[in-house]
């Protein structure tokens, strides 16, 4: 299981850096998602699969999974949502003043390849 997490999470980031090297607006925020939802099956996979201990203490339990992985993936995903939601804002305002969404237009750049 771990294998599968690792080449997914390969595919993530490879997807991701692809997306955030482009000249689109829309790509970068889209890679941005990508590479976050990476990071965060990464700690996931990080923190160990398929345990078979329970997640909270109760009475006679002397095992107990660790929560820290779970703490840190919830604290990335909300930190990924602000990340995410401020890249957008910035998006729509650069698309809003300069009509266009292709970075070399923007940089004033009128090459098209």
């Amino acid at each position: 299981m771990e294998l599968l997490m690792a080449i997914l999470i390969g595919v993530l980031f490879t997807a991701a850096v692809y997306l955030i090297l482009s000249r689109s607006l829309l790509k970068i925020v889209i890679g941005t998602g990508l590479l976050s939802h990476g990071a965060h099956l990464l700690i996931l996979t990080m923190g160990g699969l398929g345990g078979v201990s329970p997640p909270v203490l109760a009475d006679g339990v002397t095992d107990f999974a660790d929560p820290l992985p779970q703490a840190l993936i919830l604290t990335a995903i909300v930190i990924s949502f602000g990340v995410t939601a401020f890249i957008l804002v910035v998006a729509y305002r650069a698309y809003a003043v300069l009509k266009t969404g292709d970075l070399n237009h923007m940089k004033g750049n009128d090459e098209h390849d």
